[in-house]
């Protein structure tokens, strides 16, 4: 049985107190930190008009994060790529990975990223975007081929290796990672209630490609260890609170975190919440071995890309080292 690999996915949260600055110096303290303990990518996300997440210029955070470690691979978790020219995300990963070869991942998506408002500013045409998505796809791989036929050329671009990944939390994008031949990334951090089928689908469908022989399904999911179960559920309030701010259209600076969540959300604002935040590891490292290896068991993910949403970046570091070492334990006892 494969090993479960397992990789950082970081929106470069703003928290109380902090400022963008601060904020892109401990993601990068953060990559390093992972790097130490051997996972595999460090993972950026494409948002716009957002306040409280710093990571809308995703390419340009790429290069600071890769320009700052030596071998953790490190890319984009994703690109929405229908906000975007082809031409453009080519060359800007083209040069990514002249600078840093043989580290870069592209990973892309089809959603905004943001609001309607905010995606019509980005220049995004939503009307024909289940159309032109496939259409975008063979365009950006053309680009990075060197057997590009075209009269338009990425330089440089043609002949990176940058590896494509496909993102998604609806069946649609299953469909279309196993027609493309590529490693599939399932949101499972905020959209769980199709992960499963969707991989389904993926691996049952999949038709391999030169590049990618077999399939490769990555689940995304929120992650928070401590020494004991009773810290990780205190220090997980962090992230069902901007949880809280999203449903209520309220989106502030991440917010330390507090004992009782009852005294914040109403009953049916838990049950969306605890609904959509269902794929989430809290607890001791004991505790977050058992809960990972029941859903290993029952969604037959290959990798885990994880996103941790804790006020204190000690605190958050320390989240990382536990989960590592129960991925570990997992995997060295099959």
């Amino acid at each position: 049985m494969k090993n479960l690999e397992i990789s950082v996915l970081d929106l470069a949260p703003l928290k109380e107190g902090k400022n963008y600055n601060d904020t892109f110096k401990d993601s990068l303290d953060l990559a390093r930190h992972a790097e130490g303990l051997n996972y595999k990518r460090f993972w950026l996300a494409e948002h716009h008009n957002m306040k409280n997440i710093a990571s809308s210029a995703t390419s340009v955070l790429i290069g600071y994060i890769a320009n700052g470690t030596e071998k953790i691979r490190v890319g984009s978790g994703g690109v929405m790529l229908p906000n975007h020219s082809s031409l453009i995300i080519a060359e800007h990963f083209g040069t990514l990975d002249a600078l840093y070869p043989n580290r870069i991942d592209l990973g892309l998506g089809r959603a905004p990223g943001t609001d309607a408002l905010t995606a019509q500013a980005l220049g995004r045409h939503i009307s024909n975007i289940n159309d032109s998505f496939p259409q975008q796809l063979y365009e950006l791989e053309n680009y990075f081929s060197t057997e590009n036929e075209t009269l338009v050329h990425a330089f440089p671009g043609e002949g990176a290796n940058v590896p494509l990944y496909l993102l998604g939390s609806s069946t649609d994008s299953a469909w279309l990672a196993a027609e493309f031949g590529m490693p599939y990334a399932f949101a499972g951090h905020f959209a769980p209630e199709k992960m499963q089928i969707a991989f389904e689908i993926y691996k049952d469908n999949y038709k391999p490609s030169e590049k990618h022989p077999e399939p490769h399904a990555i689940a995304s999911v929120n992650g928070c260890g401590a020494d004991t179960d009773a810290e990780a559920q205190k220090l997980v309030t962090t992230l069902q609170q901007a949880f809280l701010g999203i449903i209520r259209n309220d989106r502030k600076p991440y917010a330390p975190p507090i004992e009782d969540m009852d005294a914040l959300w109403s009953v049916d604002e838990k049950a969306l919440i605890m609904q959509k935040l269902a794929l989430t590891f809290v607890g001791s490292k004991d505790s977050v071995k058992q809960q990972i290896i029941e859903f290993k068991e029952k969604y037959k993910a290959d990798e885990l890309l994880i996103n941790s949403h804790i006020f204190d970046h000690e605190a958050r570091k320390k989240s990382y080292t536990i989960i590592r070492e129960a991925v570990d334990e997992i995997n060295n006892n099959q």
